[in-house]
């Protein structure tokens, strides 16, 4: 009786199956045998509902043991919710028995250096073609994973002569989901919306997912633009995997808008400049079998268009910098069952299955038909790589390493999980005039990943001249720019680290540098007298401080720098931790908080200063452990609420309170001495919170709160009749005011001369200053604040939007750091000249007290991608150190 009430159940629930269900999939001259389907294992045809990512991992798992010879299963991670990453290789048996001397064969072939041509030759006879295909890296974008599903019970079932021998040349890697938890959110919202049929209409709740949408993992990251930083646990392991296969080509499948046809191969302008011409050509064959199939079919497609290959922290980039042939697919979404588009037609979730399926065995089919071609251009990829490296003389990138030892340590380790060799000095050394101590990291470019080097560690990768005087025509006509993403993303910048590039080989002994990010910290003299004390300014300092603030011990932290009587020198911000006050285990406690932070934690005998503060000065403060709020939930933008409560309790190790706009405006705040508003995505603060949360918010800040906002969000401290914060947001500088006075219907002749002027006619003397799609700047560090203890007198600082504030005056507040000059403003990356000019000398970083509290304002969002690690201090200051400047009623 309960099977039959299951079942029935079952029935009830997939009555509105896809239009397109009990055809999946459509392949010509297929030859299936007895393999289970979809439908015997999960109890629906393929394509009828969107699978969970449970159902998902059982579907391959059934299929790995009735094929155990021909499908293999590997776990790759494991998410944040604990849902693990994997992936499946299907080939024919020969290709499975034998798939680690394969993959080990593709390592050999990915360097250059361990072999000849002949060699080579010999190894690419015997290998086969390999295909990645990575699946719904966003969670919302439903089809993908399913198309895994379908592609593998074809190549598995298809006993045809043709499938056969695509068996026998390729190997097929499927991941078929990216992001369990955001489908797993997804899915859940979705069936709990849908009422007794599915709603085709965009405006129906099924088609408006909640915030946050699917599309994020975990902490709410685009996991698309994280190949760059490694900053989230899905990418890292998928990296680690590629590294071990070297696939000759890579698709990374996505959705978009329903109203828009399939996408694929090749991209919009601008390319990469480290993406060569033969990996062009080699998209291009990828792109024209599969417009012959999308022909085929009668399938719509559209290339070259939208989706460029510039920024590479995309997963359909980052191969290319390897070698691979890499590209993006996408397929327009119905986001659930139905969805009516804007020609009236209903678009189907099988819909969206069937033609990635085709898409997939189209790559496929490619793969199999070049792979000799394939193989040979991978490897010479590889070779060129080494002799670019090495032309003329050999270039090297330095890291001198004496300044943000944990910054310098993270990079370092984060190149090396990018399949990037990467040694530290043994001993000093001399190179191009420079004395460098040991500890130096050095990265030598003449090695195989020599294209993704240059990537990463340019101060500045180009695009075409061509390609910016189009921008600089659409803009000047009032036309929408094409820069899809951002223009810069140096991590050397991003870090705030130095480096120097060096066209010389250093003559030095290196330590291979592993994945380990952290080195573990070390206490000097542990039995000292008096307590310990840790230099401020880097994030294994920072690390060691939350970690003892939770374990409660008494810290003191320093405004100003100053000298022990031991001589050395410590910076402002820099930590004290005396015996007094403290358990009796202290040495205990500090040396494993040194061990597993990576801090360096000397032992003072006594606690007399030659030079700056004593203990007990007042401008040595104790540090609190605060209470951090964030709002959470619209209008806060996802990407930003997301990746700032990354940063706080991944990176700082310390917890944060999401509390929603409706609880925020009236609440009794008291319990908490930071609150963060991140910036705004849809919508605004000042709908959300109204008059009342704005002034629950000022009598808070007054009692001794400290409000910290990012980005746009700074726009609602400077908004109202009493705003939080004294300064304002700017119009676009130096338009001409050629509107007609308002309530008249006349005004003075004019004589447009040509269509330049014409264009200064119809402009808006209202508006915004230009949209930047991102570029890293330069910032100048007010060196005697307490706010930047620790920072170097130089920041720099991703720009993106149009944002632009006026300065605090010195009587309300101060800017702490303000952008450079319009000749040094610009780092990285490409940025209208109107814009340089408005945004040179204006603040990136404003205090302002009020009452008891205060408030910090960033004017762009300091924790982008959390790839910027430089700003990471500089947000510690801002929580910790501004909540031990608060004078709070306790």
């Amino acid at each position: 009786m309960k099977r039959t009430l299951l079942t029935l159940a079952i029935a009830a629930s997939l009555s509105f199956s896809a239009v397109h269900a009990d055809t999946l999939p459509q392949w010509p001259n297929a030859e299936y045998r007895d393999t289970p389907t979809i439908e015997q294992v999960l109890g629906y045809p393929a394509g009828s509902r969107i699978s969970s990512p449970e159902q998902i991992r059982a579907y391959f798992e059934a299929l790995v043991e009735a094929h155990p010879t021909q499908i293999q299963l590997f776990e790759y991670g494991e998410t944040w919710q604990g849902r693990p990453l994997y992936y499946v290789a299907i080939s024919a048996a020969e290709n499975i028995e034998r798939l680690d001397s394969i993959e080990s064969s593709m390592r050999r072939l990915a360097d250059p250096r361990t072999l000849n041509d002949r060699q080579a030759r010999e190894l690419m006879q015997d290998l086969p073609a390999s295909v990645w295909i990575a699946n719904s890296v966003h969670g919302n974008e439903i089809s993908p994973a399913e198309s895994a599903m379908v592609t593998a019970w074809h190549l598995l079932a298809d006993q045809s002569d043709d499938n056969q021998a695509l068996l026998r040349n390729t190997v097929v890697y499927l991941d078929p989901l990216q992001n369990p938890d955001g489908r797993a959110r997804f899915v859940s919202r979705y069936y709990a919306t849908v009422g007794l049929e599915p709603s085709d209409d965009r405006i129906s709740a099924e088609h408006n997912e909640p915030w946050p949408n699917g599309r994020t993992n975990h902490y709410l990251f685009d996991m698309n633009r994280d190949w760059l930083a490694l900053t989230q646990p899905e990418t890292r392991g998928r990296i680690a995997a590629l590294l071990q296969t070297f696939p000759l080509i890579f698709v990374d499948s996505h959705e978009m808008g329903g109203d828009l046809p399939y996408y694929f191969t090749p991209e919009a302008h601008p390319y990469n400049p480290f993406i060569t011409q033969a990996q062009r050509e080699g998209l291009n064959w990828i792109g024209e079998n599969n417009a012959k199939w999308f022909d085929t079919y009668g399938y719509d497609y559209f290339t070259r268009e939208i989706f460029d290959a510039f920024y590479p922290g995309y997963g359909a980039s980052w191969p290319l910098y390897h070698g691979s042939l890499a590209s993006t697919y996408e397929m327009g979404s119905a986001r659930g069952h139905h969805f009516r588009t804007n020609e009236g037609e209903i678009l189907t979730y099988g819909d969206g299955v069937q033609q990635n399926f085709v898409a997939f065995m189209a790559t496929i089919e490619t793969a199999a038909a070049r792979r000799g071609e394939l193989l040979q251009r991978f490897y010479d990829y590889r070779k060129q790589g080494i002799e670019q490296g090495s032309r003329g003389s050999n270039r090297s990138y330095i890291f001198p390493n004496t300044r943000d030892i944990a910054g310098n340590r993270k990079l370092a380790a984060v190149l090396a999980e990018q399949g990037i060799e990467v040694g530290q000095a043994d001993a000093d050394f001399r190179a191009c005039g420079t004395n460098y101590a040991q500890g130096a990291y050095v990265v030598q470019a003449s090695q195989p990943a020599y294209h993704l080097i240059r990537t990463l560690l340019d101060q500045h990768v180009p695009m075409d001249d061509d390609f910016l005087q189009e921008q600089e025509r659409l803009r000047a006509n009032n036309l929408r720019d094409q820069i899809y993403d951002v223009t810069a993303w140096s991590l050397p910048l991003m870090f705030n680290v130095d480096m120097d590039i060096c066209n010389q080989q250093p003559r030095v002994a290196t330590t291979p540098v592993t994945h380990e990010r952290i080195v573990p910290g070390y206490v000097e003299n542990p039995d000292a007298a008096f307590g310990f004390a840790v230099a401020w300014g880097d994030m294994n300092t920072g690390r060691l401080l939350t970690a003892a603030l939770r374990e409660g011990l008494l810290i003191r932290s320093s405004d100003l720098e100053f000298t022990h009587a031991s001589g050395k020198t410590y910076p402002a911000g820099s930590l004290i931790i005396p015996r007094a006050g403290n358990p009796e285990d202290l040495t205990t406690l500090v040396t494993a908080l040194a061990k597993e932070s990576g801090a360096q934690v000397y032992g003072l005998d006594r606690s007399w200063m030659n030079d700056g503060p004593n203990v007990g000065s007042v401008n040595v403060k104790r540090m609190h452990a605060p209470n951090i709020a964030m709002l959470w939930d619209e209008p806060a933008n996802v990407l930003s609420a997301g990746s700032t409560r990354f940063i706080i309790e991944r990176e700082f190790n310390y917890p944060v309170t999401a509390i929603r706009p409706a609880q925020l405006r009236s609440a009794d705040l008291s319990r908490y001495q930071v609150l963060i508003l991140p910036a705004t995505g849809q919508g605004s603060y000042e709908q959300a919170l109204g008059d009342a949360g704005r002034e629950n918010l000022r009598q808070w800040i007054q009692r001794g709160g400290v409000l910290v906002t990012l980005g746009n969000a700074t726009r609602f401290a400077v908004s109202g009749e009493r705003p939080l914060l004294a300064s304002a947001l700017e119009r676009k500088a130096q338009v001409d005011d050629l509107v007609k006075p308002s309530g008249e219907n006349r005004v003075d002749g004019q004589i447009i001369t040509d269509l330049e002027d014409q264009q200064r006619h119809i402009r808006d003397p209202r508006v915004s200053p230009d949209w930047v799609s991102g570029v890293i700047t330069r910032t100048r560090v007010d060196q005697e604040h307490w706010l930047t203890a620790g920072i170097h007198e130089q920041v720099h600082a991703m720009f993106i939007g149009n944002d632009i504030y006026t300065p605090l005056r010195i009587t309300d507040g101060r800017n702490v750091v303000s952008y450079a000059g319009k000749d040094e403003l610009l780092a990285s990356g490409y940025m209208w000249a109107e814009n340089i000019e408005q945004v040179a000398h204006k603040p990136y970083l404003m205090v302002q007290p009020q009452g008891r509290g205060m408030v910090i304002s960033f004017t762009q969002e300091p924790n982008f991608r959390a790839y910027l690690d430089g700003q990471h201090v500089l947000l510690m200051n801002a929580i910790f150190r501004a909540a031990a400047h608060a004078n709070p009623v306790r």
